[in-house]
């Protein structure tokens, strides 16, 4: 059966994919070639939010859902390289990802990566492993990108956010990531993904906006991916995902 993680590696131009997850992958490419760069833009805004938060708002402790396949710039090498200390814990529950996360995503001498095999509809196992790395008394990154549209029940996907967030301190953050209905042809790619077997759910940018309730959103909001920080490179192009970084206060 094909699976969202290996679908988006193929995307992304990697190897660790199945013949199903390419079938899927080139159905979507055609009637929605911008899945690309949909991909290309979310890894990008992964680099740009942990910078972020490690460079700007000294955190140190990063809890990364939906890993996904390790490709370049993971969040442990973005963070660390910033600051060697930093610790991360990834949470996917593909088996192949796993495989790969504990071969490729090792860490500084100095700081520490772990692996939590869960899904994400199942916080409190997962807070309860990262905690093994973890120290929750102090700020934590939470980091949601490419996972809400996983879990289709809106209420039920407002109520791990809240959770994981609630299980956080003052200071820390929570970064999401997801694909949008701005765009018919998105809708149907995302149409032919659940008919092949790899569902996603597809929110307005407005819902998306609903996740961050009760945190303090940094400029520019929730906006379309390429739009956010985009390093003054003038005007991006509207894409159908959209994200936003918001800190706990």
């Amino acid at each position: 059966m094909p699976h969202s993680a290996r679908v988006w590696n193929y995307w992304l131009g990697g190897k660790d994919n199945f013949a199903a997850d390419r079938a899927v992958g080139d159905h979507v490419l055609a009637v929605y070639p911008q899945i690309v760069e949909i991909a290309k833009a979310s890894r990008t805004f992964l680099v740009r939010a942990v910078t972020h938060v490690t460079a700007e708002a000294g955190i140190r402790q990063f809890l990364d859902l939906g890993t996904g396949l390790p490709t370049a710039d993971n969040t442990h090498e973005v963070a660390q390289r910033i600051a060697p200390e930093s610790r991360i814990v990834y949470v996917d529950n593909d088996p192949l990802v796993l495989v790969h996360a504990r071969a490729l995503l090792t860490s500084t001498p100095q700081g520490a990566t772990d692996y939590v095999d869960s899904d994400v509809r199942d916080p409190e196992k997962i807070l309860t492993e990262a905690a093994r790395t973890l120290d929750f008394s102090k700020p934590v990154a939470v980091m949601m990108l490419g996972i809400l549209g996983n879990v289709f029940d809106t209420a039920e996907a407002q109520a791990i956010v809240q959770r994981l967030m609630a299980a956080v301190p003052s200071g820390s953050f929570l970064a999401i990531n997801d694909g949008t209905d701005v765009s018919q042809a998105g809708v149907e790619a995302a149409e032919l993904r659940a008919d092949a077997g790899d569902p996603y759910c597809l929110r307005s940018p407005a819902l998306l906006t609903r996740f961050f309730d009760g945190l303090e959103l940094l400029p520019p909001g929730v906006v379309s991916t390429p739009r956010w920080r985009p390093g003054g490179i003038g005007d991006a192009d509207e894409l159908g995902v959209a994200c936003g970084l918001a800190r706990k206060p």
